[in-house]
């Protein structure tokens, strides 16, 4: 049976958790020692006149079965992708652009999260158990009441998907022309098809999933588009062994002419960062060709629709309130047509990565990126934030600091 992993004190909306006495907070992050999310987080760290974190090596992690952490050690998880050795380790695939082996994936990262020992965690280990199953985490989101997709295969009781045939027979009993195909373990738009079929039966799919002549399946920066159901078929029925989410293609809102969506940050239970992504597919991760929108655009759209952005901002701290025990999520967010309505694509556990981008006005991260933000927080739980601020800064926790609005001040971003 797997302990109770110790957490930071709990956030308050009056102001910081109590000080504690003690040494000065260290940091530890598990990740790959190479990677640039280690090395940005590592100099927040000592932007923020703290000894450099101890890095311990994902590989390390899966090897030797755990790893152990000081009684007070404060323990941030990163990813553990963009590293071949530990793609082997995590898949068993000796290629790390093919798209097969997430369930084995999923098995070993969990296995090795909850075979971590001691020290304060920033990402809890069952909370990382729902986010990357999208299927539970549909049925969290659901049953928290944040407008998600429709899904025939939210939560955990549902009815497996075994192939082409079983999406198919979910299109018509659901009636769902369009919906989205995830692997349910899967992660930056690898092994997802946009799927979308007309009256006479035709359909055609959208994907960053190349189709080998062998049927060997690769993820790509390039999107293809198929359109013989025998090949989308070959597709789906080589994923579905890892298992598979549907979730009906809701219509985007569109930014000059662009389908759009967002990806918010929200740290410690407050928006805090903000991005707005692009395309004319329907895939807007922005690494697939995906591109930067004004966020500026997308606030004078919301009000234009009759609605508020803190509302907005609202319905991703909705979503991030599901993992109260895990710091930091990225919740991408998915505007109806005519910016009025929005639903919780997704929710990222190593969401974070968003370089140069600095925090929304009154949420308590202006000037600060991802991670000095994230860091500023542990600061205060723990009662040891001291020291000059960057200009404009505010605790997000002050109600004085937001006398019209509980959540946000409504003015522009401060800019990526």
């Amino acid at each position: 049976m797997t302990q109770a992993q110790p957490a930071l004190p709990a956030p308050t909306r009056t102001g910081p958790a109590a000080p504690t006495a003690g040494p000065p907070v260290r940091f530890a992050v598990v990740g790959n020692p190479e990677n640039r999310r280690v090395t940005l987080f590592a100099d927040g760290v000592r932007a923020a006149g703290l000894p450099a974190p101890r890095v311990v090596p994902w590989a390390e992690v899966l090897r030797a079965g755990g790893a152990d952490f000081a009684p007070g050690e404060i323990v941030r998880l990163d990813s553990p992708g963009e590293n071949p050795e530990v793609d082997r380790l995590l898949r068993d695939i000796p290629d790390p652009t093919r798209v097969e082996g997430s369930a084995r994936w999923y098995a070993r990262f969990t296995r090795a999260v909850r075979e971590l020992r001691g020290g304060v965690r920033l990402d809890d280990a069952a909370d990382l158990a729902v986010l990357f199953d999208k299927r539970r985490c549909h049925a969290v989101l659901a049953a928290a009441e944040v407008p998600v997709p429709p899904s025939p295969t939210s939560g955990q009781d549902a009815a497996p998907v075994r192939g082409w045939d079983d999406v198919r027979a979910a299109m018509r009993e659901h009636r769902m022309p369009r919906l989205f195909v995830k692997l349910a373990h899967g992660s930056s738009a690898s092994g997802v098809l946009a799927v979308e079929s007309s009256a006479a039966g035709r359909v055609r799919a959208t994907t960053s999933a190349e189709l080998t002549p062998d049927g060997a399946l690769f993820n790509s920066l390039k999107l293809r588009r198929y359109e013989r159901e025998r090949d989308i078929a070959a597709i789906v029925d080589t994923l579905a062994p890892d298992g598979l989410h549907l979730e009906r293609w809701l219509p985007k809102a569109s930014l000059g002419g662009r389908a759009a969506d967002l990806r918010i940050v929200v740290v410690d239970g407050r928006a805090t960062h903000a991005v707005v992504r692009t395309s004319t597919s329907p895939l807007t991760n922005l690494h697939l060709g995906g591109s930067r929108g004004d966020l500026d655009a997308v606030r004078d759209a919301v009000r234009a629709g009759g609605g508020r952005w803190p509302d907005v901002l609202a319905v991703c701290e909705r979503a991030a309130a599901c993992f109260p025990r895990t710091l930091c999520v990225g919740v991408d967010l998915l505007p109806a047509i005519g910016w009025r309505r929005f639903a919780v694509g997704e929710v990222n556990a190593f969401g974070d990565l968003l370089p140069r981008l600095t925090g929304l006005p009154g949420s308590g991260a202006e000037g600060l990126d991802t991670y000095a933000a994230q860091i500023h927080a542990v600061l205060r739980r723990t009662g040891t934030e001291d020291g000059p601020r960057p200009p404009g800064h505010r605790h997000p926790h002050d109600p004085q600091q937001h006398p019209h609005d509980p959540h946000r001040t409504g003015t522009t971003h401060a800019g990526a």
